[in-house]
Parts: structure tokens; sequence; C-alpha cells
């Protein structure tokens, strides 16, 4: 695994506060495979520093009717799904051409634009003050339903869940994990790692808890929490962003139809063109994390390029087991 030194800040294992170091003293540890340790907060795994954030939010952050919320775990097309929601909301800002102002998306990261509400805000320095940012507020996490901050649930915001496939999530995830590593530390142990990922021991899983927490509200509050797979919206995109725009208030317009409103930000957004730009071909997200890393294939069912038989139906008896009754198929 990633030596602590060798990771970017937020994920790095130093300069904790008292109260998280008392905290984790009682909590249950894994060793990790992406970061060194995970402890099981709220049945959540979760890196150390990442506590401070979580709990800082927990307590502070204070939801608007008007704000929205991407929810995933790890690796589940975040980066794909922060680039749709910004140019969906701000598309009346920046469309067309002449006087309109050049697309953010064409110079900026999709992590820079859409900040990850239970840590970036509390851990970083030069943060913008939330209050101070005009609606729709656009924000992305990873926290497990039943840990939201309480004024969020209260709120009438909206939460766009987006799902994966779990054998390409982990995948995605081992894949991930190993660029964060010196080359000379070797690479992570796909074995190990899927021994862990079938316990549950990943960051913010289990998986299955995950999912199974936001379906459930999904169809408790339709009104409130949408339900997205992403292998939908890679077989249908322009059906599921339309959708994606009825959910949260904003639909397209027949005009805006004609004019191929929908076809030009899939195109934006698609992974040939945001792998294409310079910007996420080189440089640093204000996480640390590099550019290019959010972008390896972004492909459906590529876990067949790496897991064995075995290893697949490890994954699929896991998930058999957890998912059973609930109605979810994945």
């Amino acid at each position: 695994m990633p030596q602590s030194q060798s990771l970017p800040k937020y994920l790095q294992e130093d300069d904790i506060s008292q109260e998280c170091r008392d905290l984790l003293s009682s909590l249950p540890c894994e060793q990790g495979w992406v970061v060194t340790s995970l402890y099981l907060y709220q049945g959540f795994w979760v890196p150390p520093k990442q506590l401070k954030g979580i709990l800082t939010c927990q307590r502070h952050f204070q939801a608007r009717d008007t704000d929205v919320l991407l929810v995933t775990i790890p690796k589940s097309g975040t980066t794909w799904l922060k680039a749709i929601l910004f140019a969906l909301l701000n598309r009346a800002k920046y469309s067309g051409s002449g006087s309109q102002p050049q697309h953010p998306l064409l110079s900026q990261n999709p992590h820079d634009l859409v900040p990850f509400l239970d840590f970036e805000p509390y851990l970083e320095q030069d943060a913008p003050d939330l209050a101070s940012l005009p609606p729709p507020r656009l924000f992305a996490t990873h926290l497990p339903y039943h840990s939201l901050p309480q004024s969020v649930r209260d709120s009438k915001c909206k939460l766009v869940y987006l799902s994966r496939n779990p054998k390409d999530t982990f995948v995605s995830l081992w894949h991930f994990a190993n660029n964060l590593t010196p080359k000379d530390e070797g690479e992570i142990s796909l074995q190990e790692s899927l021994n862990k990922f079938c316990r549950g021991v990943n960051g913010y899983g289990p998986y299955w808890d995950h999912v199974l927490g936001y379906h459930k509200a999904s169809s408790e509050t339709p009104e409130k929490v949408l339900f997205l797979k992403y292998e939908d919206m890679k077989e249908n995109p322009c059906a599921q962003l339309r959708r994606l725009a009825g959910f949260l208030g904003c639909p397209f317009s027949e005009e805006e139809l004609k004019e191929g409103t929908v076809d030009e930000i899939l195109r934006l957004c698609s992974f040939d063109s945001l792998s294409g730009l310079e910007v996420n071909k080189s440089g640093k997200t204000a996480l640390g994390h590099e550019n290019k890393s959010y972008f390896r294939r972004g492909e459906v069912g590529d876990w067949v390029n790496c897991l064995s038989v075995d290893m697949a139906q490890r994954i699929d008896r896991a998930m058999e087991e957890k998912l059973r009754g609930s109605g979810l198929r994945l």
C-alpha cells in the first residue's frame, strides 16, 4: 500500500487533531489498501485525516433547499458526473459562443469545480466560504446516507446518487491505489485488495451498505434522491441526462432540444473530450491528485481485463448475499 508521506495531504496520517486522535483510538481499525489505515466510523470505513472534515461537516454544514449533492462511493464515475452536473446547472451561463465566457471545464478539472463537501471546505485553508456561494450550490460527497449532515436530510436539497457495477468499481479503485504508490514500492496485491473489498473494507464502504442506503432513500423519497446507474448513463446518456435535468427542476426546453444542447453537454463531458484536454493531462487537483489519474478507461465491463473468473464470482456472491431481498440489481 502507499506510504503515508507519498499520499496527497488529505490522505496522510499526520497533523490530526487531538479530538480526532481520541475518537480514532476508540474505533475499529484495519490495514488499508489505498491508505495505510482505515477506521470504522458510523458503520463505514474512513481514512483518519478525513475524519476531521467529516465531523465538521456533520456538525456545521447548513444545507439549502436549492443545493445539489452528487453522491458516490469512490471510483463509481464521480469525475464524469461532476462534469455533467456542472455543465447542466450552468448551461445558460456558458452556452453558445460570442460574448459568452469560455466553459470552465475546458481549463479546469471537474474536481476543482465541484468540491467534496465532507473534506475540502474544512481541510483546505483557502477554501471558499460556503455561505457566500450563489445558488444552486453544487457539491459532491462519499458519505453514506445515514451519515449525511442532518440539515441535508431535513432540507429539500436534491441528492443525485450514482452507482456502478461493483466489479468495475473495485478494479478502478485498485488501479487508482496503484497510481498513488511510488513505483519502487511495487504493485498493491490484487488478491489482498479483493479480500478486503469482499469484506467491505474500502473507503466509505462496505460497498453494499452504501448503495442500499441510497437505493432505499430514493424509493422512499423519489422527489429528493435520484438513483442513477453508471451503466444506464453509458448506454443511453441522452435519456438519462434529460431525466437528471427534470429531477433537478431544470428540464430542457423545446428550443434547447432542437438546438442540440443535450448532445453539446454530453460531448463536452465525454471521456474522450475531458481526457484529451491539456488541463487533464498534466497538473494536479486542489486535493493533490494528478489530473490524469481520473481518466483511465471509463468503460463498462473493463473488469474482465483484470479479474479471473474466480475473483469475479467472489464479488458476485458477496453482492448476491448482501443485496438479497432489496430489489436492487447491479
